[in-house]
């Protein structure tokens, strides 16, 4: 059984593909000094590129583990959120409050997905 990575540096790989399963490295804001609104939305952002790479799609998601840096900010995250995820096909999540990398950093998502 082979084993994709695509995007492979020194520390990690972007993604990983196993048995037509997908595995995304945990993505965070390209710009960090936006809000919880614009960086949530330049994550999604980038899970919707790098699934597009290996043929899945925000529809085939199977587990999603969001970390936030404060969860005052849980709602902000979530109305981002709310208008991305595909209606139907909202997968297992859980959201919990985490230090980050670097402190700019609001939220970090970690994506599990199915190919098409």
């Amino acid at each position: 059984m082979s084993i994709k990575r695509l995007h492979v540096g020194p520390r990690l790989s972007e993604t990983a593909v196993h048995n037509g399963v997908v595995y995304l490295a945990g993505q965070v804001a390209d710009d960090p000094s936006q809000d919880m609104t614009g960086q949530t939305r330049q994550v999604l952002g980038e899970i919707d590129k790098l699934l597009a790479e290996v043929d899945s799609d925000k529809s085939h998601l199977l587990q999603v583990t969001i970390y936030i840096t404060d969860m005052a900010e849980f709602a902000a995250m979530n109305a981002v959120w709310d208008s991305w995820v595909v209606a139907g096909a909202t997968p297992p999540r859980a959201t919990v409050q985490a230090r980050l990398a670097r402190p700019e950093y609001k939220v970090e998502i970690k994506v599990i997905a199915a190919q098409r």
